[in-house]
């Protein structure tokens, strides 16, 4: 099976499935127009190398992944019947429309700004429910799981689930700052107490934001039922010094040692 297609209610330990972003890929691209690095040569050598999915953010402003990224990235995924395709994005501004067109596996709705740098908060409950619940039952209506990106506040759990949402992407920026400092414990113990709420309502837990290599075994052995974590800006600059399949390979060999297995260096159990 899949672990990227399960419903998160049967998670166990060590099966987090990596989804590799390849957004700081098409952002170097678009410096240049030789097209240089290669988007579908990136998720190629991701997918080969053992990473479960491939996200993308496209923003309005295509400053990174453009809209024919998204549609040659389905064609791809296509082509790996073991791998998921996640679009993020705000669905007030232009993922909808990718949603319609594509139907990727999953959608994760992003509370961005078109002037945002990068995401930095996720959505606010129960302000932004009534407004959200129409297009979460639209994406499912075609058959895609939906996703919502949250910061760690246990109570707002139980609205997400009220709303139709499949699974909460908890924002990790945070957790990455105050990892190995004294804050650590204290910020740690929201997100494990925000996974537990989100489990309890029946959502799927996946994660995102600045995990790297030296934070993202410590989050997962701490934070239960995490289905899934979304990796991008840290991966591609690893993948600087290690190249991209090794960089991979050694994201999952941090998840697996969340999981207490640290010989292995491939995720793609198929259990």
């Amino acid at each position: 099976m899949n672990p990227m297609l399960t419903t998160g209610l049967e998670a166990r330990r060590g099966h987090t499935a990596l989804s590799v972003n390849l957004n700081k890929v098409a952002l170097l691209r678009n410096a240049r127009s030789v097209g240089i690095p290669s988007v579908m040569r990136a998720a190629t050598i991701a997918l080969e190398a053992g990473a479960h999915g491939i996200t993308v953010h496209p923003r309005p402003d295509a400053r990174h992944i453009r809209q024919h990224d998204v549609h040659d990235l389905a064609e791809l995924i296509e082509r790996w019947p073991q791998a998921e395709f996640n679009i993020e994005g705000n669905p007030f501004h232009n993922l909808m429309d990718f949603v319609r067109t594509v139907k990727p596996h999953q959608c994760t709705f992003v509370p961005d700004d078109v002037s945002q740098v990068t995401s930095d908060h996720g959505w606010v409950f129960p302000a932004d429910a009534e407004r959200l619940a129409p297009l979460i039952a639209e994406a499912k209506s075609l058959g895609v799981r939906v996703s919502v990106f949250v910061d760690p506040l246990p109570e707002a759990m139980r609205i997400v689930r009220e709303i139709g949402a499949d699974r909460v992407e908890l924002y990790t920026e945070s957790y990455a700052r105050a990892h190995a400092t004294q804050e650590e414990s204290r910020v740690l113990a929201g997100f494990v107490a925000t996974a537990e709420a989100a489990l309890r309502e029946g959502l799927g837990v996946n994660a995102g934001h600045d995990l790297n290599r030296s934070n993202l075994a410590d989050f997962l052995s701490a934070v239960p039922g995490v289905l899934e974590v979304s990796i991008g800006h840290a991966l591609v600059a690893d993948a600087l010094e290690l190249g991209l399949a090794e960089t991979v390979r050694e994201y999952l060999r941090c998840i697996h040692r969340a999981s207490g297995n640290p010989g292995s260096s491939n995720a793609n159990t198929n259990d």
